[in-house]
Formats: structure tokens, sequence, C-alpha cells
């Protein structure tokens, strides 16, 4: 029965950080499939302008997933501890409080983020062109916010149990429902934008099914008897503490993409489109890192819960070594295939497609030189999270917060004088710098 949970407690903290990171990193690749999926389709089957469009609305969407999700990371941080501890029945009391928790939370969020979408992105000063397509794909995503943060919260519970794997095999499923209802919504049965934003809330909702019909049956964790489901606010509690400040620095993060955003929504559709690009490649370049992280923190929380504080430095200087090296392959990989990942989401008909793709590669080259100081972020966060302390966090996005809101403004003029008659839309040099968090 205890055949997917693993405890870190023993062994080499190597061997137990990559054994753990693979999984969630395939299953992380997979999550960023969701999003490929409808750029992809969307960007050549539909156009442009609606590829910009989903483009606009993702640092809308991002912020409620991000308030959402903390909160489950947050019983997960907890749920690692109490198992290092060897506390079984406060595993189970953990687990089911955050369940209340999110299923609370995410249906108040869904109904907000319904509502204020097209004050939202007025205030992110989407042209007016791209604007209905965008309120319509934020509404969708919205709507689907409870399934969103019900995966997320079961796929925290299992990893911080050393299961990393059970997740992975679900999410693929749903990842290539999602592109099979892609195809057919978009391609086959021409609905446009809201095709592709119903096929994901669709494949979401699978992913959620399949997930706690599998917890159920075969983690012993999961097999919640009446006298489980109790309220404590205790618990309630010591879940908060440690998930709202973690939903903050997600929140942080997200508004301060939204402040990023409405600098390049004032460029024009054209710079939106390559912005759109180089957010979802990069996207895929913080995968790694958020692994890494992921693993890390349930690491040092099993070991923080024994008193083993030996491993968790250990892990910590372990994952130092693995980073650097993930980092010297990805921006090797960023300077020298830029423009071939960029054309994988424009349509070469598209009358803009040159200027796009160069505009989008210019960026991807900008952003690679910071990877380094991004994955020394993501291994700190993972230890302070693992040992509950995430208050650093949050203090570290309101840096960030402070720096895309006046770095982007300060660069961009510099770029207008120095980039001014090359041809691509100034300033949008200097957002570029800023893309990587922290």
């Amino acid at each position: 029965m205890k055949s997917n949970i693993t405890d870190m407690t023993q062994g080499s903290p190597t061997r137990h950080i990559l054994l753990f990171a693979l999984p969630t990193l395939i299953g992380n690749i997979f999550q960023q499939i969701y999003n490929l999926a409808d750029s992809i389709i969307v960007g050549n089957y539909v156009g442009s302008d609606a590829f910009a469009a989903v483009g606009a609305t993702s640092s809308i969407t991002f912020l409620f997933f991000a308030l959402c999700n903390g909160i489950g990371s947050g019983g997960g941080v907890v749920v690692s501890q109490y198992y290092g501890a060897r506390d079984d029945k406060n595993v189970k009391k953990c687990i089911v409080n955050s369940g209340i928790i999110m299923l609370i939370v995410p249906v108040v969020f869904g109904i907000l983020g319904f509502t204020l979408s097209p004050l939202l992105l007025k205030l992110l000063n989407t042209p007016d062109n791209i604007m209905a397509d965008a309120v319509l794909y934020t509404r969708f995503m919205c709507a689907g916010l409870l399934f969103v943060s019900l995966y997320n919260f079961l796929s925290s519970m299992l990893k911080a149990l050393g299961d990393s794997k059970s997740p992975l095999y679900f999410l693929i499923i749903s990842t290539i429902i999602n592109v099979v209802m892609d195809i057919l919504l978009v391609v086959v049965i021409p609905m446009g934008i809201m095709g592709a934003a119903l096929a994901t809330v669709i494949a979401q909702f699978i992913s959620v099914l399949l997930s706690a019909v599998y917890a159920y049956k075969k983690n012993p964790y999961f097999r919640i008897s009446r006298e489980d489901i109790t309220v404590s606010f205790r618990m309630i509690g010591k879940i908060v503490r440690l998930g709202v400040p973690m939903s903050l620095q997600f929140a942080l993060i997200a508004i301060s993409s939204m402040a990023l955003q409405r600098v390049v929504n004032g460029f024009g559709t054209t710079a939106i489109t390559a912005f759109t690009a180089t957010n979802r490649i990069e996207q895929f370049i913080h995968q790694p890192y958020m692994t890494l992280a992921a693993s890390l923190a349930t690491f040092s929380g099993q070991n923080y819960g024994a008193k083993r504080n030996d491993r968790v430095l250990a892990g910590y200087r372990k994952s130092l070594v693995i980073m650097i090296i993930l980092t010297a392959f990805l921006m090797l990989a960023m300077q020298t295939l830029g423009q071939t990942l960029i054309g994988f989401f424009i349509s070469k008909e598209e009358v803009n497609a040159n200027a796009v793709i160069a505009l989008g590669a210019k960026g991807l080259r900008i952003t690679s030189m910071f990877y380094l100081s991004l994955g020394m972020i993501y291994v700190v966060r993972g230890v302070l999270t693992g040992i509950g302390d995430a208050f650093f966090a949050l203090f570290n996005g309101v840096i960030e917060v402070i720096g895309r809101f006046t770095i982007p403004l300060f660069l961009t003029v510099i770029s207008d004088t120095a980039k001014r008659g090359s041809g691509f839309p100034p300033g949008l040099y200097g957002c570029s710098a800023v893309l990587p968090h922290g």
C-alpha cells in the first residue's frame, strides 16, 4: 500500500532529489503543454490576434491560480513535516483540512475573476481588437479554477509524501485529452478561442477525477474515515500561516507580470505576439528550476520534521551543483535556438511573422543571461519552504514587484534611444531583461 511513498530521511540526498525531481519535471512539462497546445493551435489556425489574446490573459489567470495554489502548497509543506516526524494522525488531519480550504478558496476567486476580467484587461491596456477574445478566454479559465486548484492540492499532498510519479501519470493522460480536444474544437469544429479554452477546462476536470480516485484507492493516508473528517482551526491556522505567504509570493509575481504586460501591450499586437511566444518558452525554462525547488522542499520538509538538519544542508549543496549544470545547458540552448523555438508559435503566412520571430528570439537571448540568478532563487526558496519559512520568499516577491514596476520604465527609455530605427518596436528589449523572476 505504501509502495509510492518515499522516506527521504535515509539514503543519498542527491539520489532522492533527482529521483523525485524527474517525474515531477516531466509532469510540469506536460502541464505547460496545456498552454502550448492552446497557443500553437490558436496561433496557427485562428490567427496572431487570437494568439495575442491568449497571451494577454496569462498574467491575470496566473494571479488567480497563484492565490489558490499557494494555500495547497502550504498544506503540502505541513504534511511533509508531519510525515517526517511519523505523525500519521496529523498527516490525515492536514489532508482533510487542506481539502476543505481548497474547496472554498477557488470558488471565491473564480467568481471574482469571472466578474472582474473585463476591468482587469482594460487596466492592462489590452488593445481593443483582441479585448473580446481575451475576456472570453479569461472567463473560461476562471470557471475551471476549481479543477486546477483541486488537482494541485492532490498533487501537493502526494508529493509531500514522496510520491511524484502518480500525479504525472494522470497529468499525461489529461494533457493528451487536452491536445485532442484542442484539435477537435479549434481545427475540426472551428470554435476559435472558445474551443481552446473549453478543451483546457475539460482536461483539467479529468485530471482531478483520476487523481482523486487513485489517491483514495492506493494511498493509505487518503483512506479518510468519518472520524478523520473534523475541522481543526489549529490545523487550518498552521496551513494558512504557511500558505498565505506563499500565495502572496505567487500573487506578487503575477502582479509584477501584469505590470510588465501592461507596458508590452502599449507597443501593439506585434509586440504582444512576440512577448507571448517568449513567455511560453520561458515557462518551460522555469520548469526544471521549479522542479528542483519542489523536490528540495519535500526533502527538506521531511528531514526538518525528523530533526535531520545536516541532511537539509547536504541537500541544499547538492542542489546548487545540479542547478549550475542545468543553467549552462539552458543558456546555450536559448542563445542558439531562439528563432527556431519562436517559429513554432507563428504561422509563416502571417504578414508580420519575420518581425515577431526576430523580436522574440532577441528576448530569449537577453533573458537567458539571467538564468543563474533565477536558479539561485529557486534553490533557496525550496529549502526555506521545506523548513516552513515562507516569509523570506514573500519579501523576495515584494522586491520583484518593485523591480518589475520600475526597471521596465527605466530600461525602455534607454532602449528607445539605443534601438530607434532598428525596425522593432522600441522598448521591448528592456522589458525582456526583467522577465526572469527576481
